[in-house]
């Protein structure tokens, strides 16, 4: 198949293809034999057969006296059976049925035999022979008298015979099964020590770049952290392969070629991370081409188009793109059905669900796209709401409940959209998380740690909108509750004229939580003289902002009013982040020399701060949400010391009245 650089095939085709390209080359599942105790969830390479009869002699079922049915023929309350010494012996579950005899009777059954026994006499010396039983007061090798049966016993009662489970010669399993404890068991018992499976595919990976170091935790200023392969072996090993991961290779193409060819001589398949791209120092594509072939380089998938799917023979050659959600995606979507192909274990069908869009979505036509999202049920709706898209963010696949796929060709959903989600986690847990939408401030992970330790299996899924967008969540029911701090400049205070007029009904609860200080941050030192806002607006000043319709933002953009400063004077003012640390890690890494933000942020950082005001920081919940447990449990959370001496321990936080209502 004819290779063009940077191709943008379609997903399903590139899959298709790329599959059928390696099966027609050879590709197939290799075998191997290994002890049957080590076969756990293993996949058989072929059937399985019974080596002996399960069980292999006629066992005894119960504790209690063997013996020969027909004697027992006629017995009845009226007319009982007695059985002198010799005609029974006792045994216990498991013994073998001794010679001649063909039947068990239970020991709960079994009745010494005394002169004049009549129904009450007759119970008594039952409960003696239960208790014996329980007790394992009797011996069965004991001197045996005279007992008595009340009933007739059936031939073969109680008697396990020989196959009753399974015959020498049966098949336990066929092939390409999973192994699971029942058939470890059923293996055993039927004389089965060692089973041929099929063999785990070896996956060697690649870590490529002159950036890339191993973890360590100081990195110098322009080294990456090479945690790529530790995501993928997770990945990996859930899927039924091992991993090799190789030592990282300079961004050079005799090493990379060097290390390919050695993976390729030791593994199955072999994944070459980073130096897929089209940059100066992307190596992959020429190399790949050089020891094998490449069927296609670009696939119309966002994030993951640059991947590079090749071969040398029959083994997979891909070229996995540097950052870790483009590789996540490249694997679960291309690399997952060619192990599924050789491991012969079948996938489960994705849990799809339909969930209502809480902000709008907006794909390019180019790709197909998968899009992390955070979920929670807000009045028996299910509530979606998009995490960070960007290809390096890998938290957002940490933290997302569900992946939204944007098909090719559509250009994306609108809020309030109804759409189908597939799930990655399980609908009980979503029905067990607070969606919390709006402001952001580092309280609300405290809060979701300190409501994991008390109860357990309540989570809080946020989402940071800014203090406007939490209050249009709130009134669309959208979210339980809303994090705001929404000044009026012209009385001086927080949140309630807005509820007023943007939740005319007022069918919501003002809790307050805590006031904090905003200020300005600043990097370590102060080093560029900053003493107040206007000077932000000093030529060489690096300013970084919150985004539109925070409350952060409110009130930076009503600083500059009151101080007469035009924002178009200030470097960087339309520069925004979304949460106070993003804020503060950037003046930190030298990226900014200023922001406005909370004190907390910037003493996690170990920044200078210049204290501007102590603003209100409320939740908003709505009547429906509040008759929620889950509800109420946060407003214990919050009400309690540990909460309060976590917020002490981050510095700027004042509690006054936690968990008290602010709207009359």
């Amino acid at each position: 198949m004819g290779f063009k650089y940077l191709t943008n095939i379609q997903l399903e085709k590139a899959r298709d293809d790329y599959l059928e390209v390696l099966i027609s080359n050879g590709m197939k599942s290799q075998e191997e034999v290994i002890p049957v105790v080590a076969s756990s969830k293993r996949i058989t390479s072929r059937a399985v057969y019974a080596n002996i009869c399960a069980p292999h002699y006629n066992a005894c079922a119960m504790d209690g006296i063997a013996l020969d049915a027909k004697i027992t023929f006629g017995a009845s309350e009226t007319t009982p059976v007695t059985l002198k010494p010799g005609q029974y012996k006792f045994v216990d579950t498991g013994d073998p049925l001794p010679q001649g005899y063909d039947a068990v009777v239970m020991i709960e059954d079994v009745i010494e035999a005394t002169d004049g026994s009549t129904n009450e006499t007759t119970c008594k010396v039952n409960e003696k022979a239960i208790d014996k039983a329980t007790n394992d007061a009797y011996d069965k090798n004991a001197q045996e008298g005279e007992i008595k049966l009340f009933e007739a016993v059936a031939p073969w009662q109680h008697i396990r015979q020989i196959g009753e489970d399974i015959c020498a010669g049966e098949m336990i399993l066929p092939s390409y099964s999973k192994i699971n404890p029942a058939a470890l068991g059923a293996m055993i018992a039927s004389g089965v020590t060692e089973v041929s499976v099929i063999k785990r595919p070896i996956i060697g990976l690649i870590p490529t770049g002159d950036e890339i170091v191993p973890p360590t935790s100081e990195p110098g200023e322009g080294e990456i952290l090479e945690f790529n392969s530790v995501i993928y072996t997770a990945m990996l090993n859930e899927m039924g392969a091992e991993v090799i991961t190789y030592p990282i290779v300079r961004d050079n193409a005799d090493l990379i070629n060097t290390a390919a060819k050695t993976a390729l001589s030791e593994c199955d398949i072999v994944l070459i991370g980073a130096g897929s791209s089209a940059g100066r120092e992307d190596h992959t594509a020429s190399v790949i081409a050089e020891i094998g072939n490449i069927v296609y380089h670009g696939i119309a998938i966002k994030p993951g188009k640059p991947a590079i799917l090749g071969h040398c023979g029959a083994k997979p050659l891909l070229g996995l793109p540097g950052y870790p959600v483009s590789g996540i995606i490249v694997i679960e979507q291309l690399l997952s059905p060619i192990i599924e192909y050789i491991t012969h274990k079948t996938k489960q069908p994705d849990k799809l669900v339909e969930a209502i869009l809480s902000k709008s979505v907006v794909s390019t036509l180019k790709y197909h796209e998968f899009v992390r999202v955070r979920m929670g049920y807000v009045n028996n709706e299910l509530i979606v709401s998009p995490l960070g898209r960007g290809s390096g963010v890998v938290t957002s696949f940490m933290r997302a409940d569900g992946i939204l796929e944007v098909p090719q060709g559509v250009e994306g959903y609108e809020s309030g959209k109804r759409v189908n989600v597939r799930l990655l986690k399980n609908e009980e847990e979503l029905r067990q998380s607070l969606v919390i939408i709006g402001s952001h401030d580092p309280l609300i992970d405290e809060l979701s740690d300190l409501l994991r330790i008390k109860y357990g299996d309540i989570s809080i899924s946020s989402s940071h909108v800014g203090s406007m967008g939490g209050l249009l969540a709130v009134r669309k029911g959208e979210a339980h509750l809303a994090g705001t701090h929404l000044l009026d400049e012209k009385t001086g205070e927080y949140n309630k004229s807005f509820i007023h007029k943007l939740i005319p009904d007022e069918g919501v609860k003002l809790i307050e939580c805590v006031k904090r200080k905003q200020g300005l941050i600043l990097a370590k030192g102060n080093p560029k003289k900053i003493t107040c806002a206007a000077d932000l607006t000093r030529e060489g000043i690096r300013f970084v902002n919150r985004q539109k319709g925070s409350g952060t933002r409110v009130l930076m953009d009503y600083l500059c009013c009151k101080d007469d400063l035009e924002p178009s004077k200030i470097y960087g003012y339309d520069r925004e982040e979304f949460t106070h640390t993003s804020v503060a890690a950037l003046i930190a890494a030298g990226s900014a020399d200023a922001g406005l933000g909370v004190y907390s942020a910037a003493k996690m950082y170990g920044l200078d701060f210049i204290h501007i005001c102590d603003e209100q920081f409320d939740l908003l919940i709505s009547f429906d949400a509040w008759k929620l447990s889950m509800v109420q449990k946060l407003v214990s959370v919050l009400k309690s010391d540990d909460f309060s001496k976590r917020l002490n321990k981050l510095g700027g936080y004042i509690l006054e009245n936690p968990g008290t209502e602010r709207l009359q």
